[in-house]
């Protein structure tokens, strides 16, 4: 899944608010003067003074290969398109930066892990139900490079990772028509603005949704007070499995209910979930929930 801002008021952020709802409580309370006591190690801890550390878009790289491989082995999906991606220094330093500077404002984890899952399985969505190839890997891209706009902003980051992934794309020579689908699925993965409007879309949305574990979870996180952590936290495992011949899309879930609840899961996901069942009917599917292998829908 995208967002899960920690808030310690327990109140959804304000990008989960209602249209035309300002939440103005959203952002957790400033440190106590007492904790800010060393501001020479918070400058050094910034992603901008690792840069005079000799950290640069060569160590992005070298990990975004890294965490590459264990997104093949745990979705069984190879996708050349994706090697190429991670070897553009511009992309891997912005999705590393972008996940740092979300890691800042209290975000659950949107780096290479949730790039690599989300592109993978946005492919095996569309394999699965018998697209070409070149689709599937259509959507292998937009589901790696979807969040890649936090690197600007939070707000909108579907829209500005687009132009980012236009970029991208135009590096590595894939044609503009193509290259069109993409953006149209990056800038429309958000269920505050977004719209499935086609496959490679709807497999990106479904792929991203589905991304609710507790290895998104920051270290340190307060799962007692915070709703986003505290779920994410209680989910062991989610998968999202196709059948083509019934047509339907499952999201399978377990979790830890005394960590958190099914009932807390869709106070805050509620809205994605509904995106998620307009996401299968693009797909020609109808798109359906178990938790602990109780079916919810």
């Amino acid at each position: 899944m995208t967002d899960d801002r920690r808030d310690v008021t327990d109140r959804e952020p304000d990008e989960e608010a209602s249209s035309g709802e300002v939440v103005i409580d959203a952002l957790p309370p400033d440190p106590a003067p007492s904790a800010l006591t060393d501001p020479a190690a918070a400058i050094r801890g910034s992603a901008e003074a690792a840069l005079l550390r000799g950290v640069g878009a060569s160590d992005a790289v070298a990990e975004a290969a890294e965490v590459a491989l264990d997104a093949e082995r745990r979705t069984g999906s190879k996708v050349d398109v994706l090697t190429r991606l991670q070897q553009d220094e511009v992309v891997s330093a912005f999705i590393k930066l972008a996940d740092q500077f979300l890691a800042a404002q209290g975000f659950t984890e949107h780096g290479f892990r949730h790039a690599n899952l989300v592109g993978r399985i946005a492919h095996n969505v569309l394999l699965h139900l018998g697209a070409d190839e070149e689709l599937c890997q259509l959507a292998a891209i937009g589901g790696y490079l979807h969040d890649v706009g936090n690197v600007v902003t939070r707000a909108n980051h579907g829209l500005s990772g687009a132009w980012i992934a236009y970029d991208a794309l135009r590096r590595i020579e894939v044609d503009p028509y193509r290259i069109g689908l993409v953006l149209s699925a990056i800038g429309n993965h958000e269920e505050q603005y977004g719209s499935s409007i086609g496959p490679v879309g709807a497999a990106v949305i479904l792929a991203d949704k589905a991304d609710v574990h507790r290895s998104r979870v920051r270290k340190g996180a307060d799962t007692a007070t915070d709703i986003h952590d505290r779920v994410n936290d209680a989910v062991t495992h989610s998968f999202l499995r196709v059948d083509a011949d019934a047509a339907t899309i499952t999201l399978e879930l377990e979790l830890d209910t005394t960590r958190s609840t099914v009932i807390e899961y869709f106070e805050i996901f509620l809205e994605r979930m509904i995106m998620c069942r307009r996401a299968a009917n693009t797909l020609g599917c109808r798109f359906l929930i178990t938790a602990n292998g109780v079916p919810l829908g």
